[in-house]
């Protein structure tokens, strides 16, 4: 299963879903100013259930166009407070997934 593999891969990071799913973290595609927080869903078969956010990055790269923000700087940065934030902000990858309804 790829996803089991990743979730115990150093850059990827815990995280559980307010419905309790465990899902994997990973920053990924740095711009200078923002960064794609990917949600791995914990059944691995195919990308349909993964989601993905943008966090906004407002250290020094996002002051210069040519500059790319660091994914695990961003990583460390991104607080467990931000997380839930971002995955109740978060879109699905796979097109025809219902948009995360957590009831808040």
């Amino acid at each position: 299963n790829t996803h089991n593999t990743l979730f115990k891969m150093a850059d990827i990071r815990p995280f559980q879903g307010p419905d309790g799913t465990r899902w994997g973290v990973e920053t990924k595609l740095p711009s200078s100013s923002r960064i794609m927080v990917m949600f791995y869903h914990p059944n691995g078969n195919t990308a349909r259930l993964d989601r993905y956010a943008w966090f906004n990055w407002t250290g020094p790269e996002s002051r210069s166009v040519t500059s790319r923000i660091n994914p695990a700087a961003a990583a460390k940065k991104i607080s467990d407070e931000t997380l839930r934030l971002l995955f109740r902000r978060s879109a699905p990858v796979a097109t025809g997934t219902a948009s995360y309804n957590s009831g808040f």
